[in-house]
């Protein structure tokens, strides 16, 4: 662990006291940085430090279990193929100016029934710079496990067709600089590669987290557990050295 993540450990009881707690907006360029305290604490994540981006009608915090239930017609999505721009996803969220970590999810959307219900991990910068990882339910005999990744203001779509009974799913989300990988795991343990992105708005302090959405008229409860942070398990390439710049 690195010296200047030490420095911000030691220091976390100090700022918790000075800024009233790390949601005081007062300190806000001073926030304690839940990712580096979950690393110093055997990657235990404290909800506490999560803020809502549209926080939803119905949902619960229980321990380190979150459940939300969906309102209908609600999404992420801008422009590209269907020319229309879908903002107001409810998102669950904790910053981080850490450059090199990962940040584990299972995900559970048993009551997804309805075409494109979907939950999974996502990083929301702000309506045009954002990225999410889910399985979308599309009808029963198959459903989309896929990512998009958004940047200035449109989005792309990389889905592959799994089967429509596959109820439960965990991510893995991992932070190199500004580039960015999403995996998927059925047993929690071995994660395969969905994706590898670059994020242009994604270099300094990100939010990361999770959502849960109905596109449609449609609502069903997503149940979201086990999270963790740990170091980066995304290692860095071990092949062709990097271009001179």
């Amino acid at each position: 662990m690195n010296k200047v993540m030490n420095l911000l450990i030691s220091n976390l009881a100090l700022l918790t006291v000075a800024c009233g707690g790390p949601k005081q907006e007062s300190c806000d360029s001073q926030f304690i940085d839940s990712v580096a305290e979950a690393l110093a604490n055997d990657g235990r994540i404290n909800l506490d430090n999560f803020q809502w981006t549209r926080e939803p009608k119905d949902f619960s915090i229980n321990g380190d279990t979150v459940e939300i239930i969906t309102a209908p017609h609600t999404d992420l999505w801008q422009r590209t193929y269907y020319h229309f721009r879908n903002d107001n996803a409810p998102v669950l969220q904790m910053r981080t100016k850490e450059k090199f970590f990962s940040f584990t999810v299972k995900t559970d959307f048993s009551q997804s029934h309805q075409r494109f219900d979907q939950c999974g991990i996502v990083m929301y910068l702000d309506s045009e710079n954002w990225l999410k990882g889910s399985v979308e339910f599309e009808n029963e005999d198959f459903q989309h496990l896929g990512s998009v990744v958004t940047n200035n203001g449109y989005s792309d779509w990389a889905t592959t067709a799994i089967p429509a009974d596959v109820k439960t799913m965990w991510y893995r989300f991992s932070r190199r600089a500004d580039d960015y990988c999403i995996e998927c795991s059925n047993d929690g343990s071995t994660f395969s590669q969905m994706r590898i992105c670059h994020m242009h708005a994604g270099a300094d302090e990100i939010s990361f987290g999770i959502y849960a959405c109905s596109p449609e008229d449609s609502s069903f409860k997503a149940v979201f557990s086990d999270m963790r942070i740990t170091e980066c398990m995304w290692k860095a390439h071990d092949g062709q050295q990097p271009d001179e710049e």
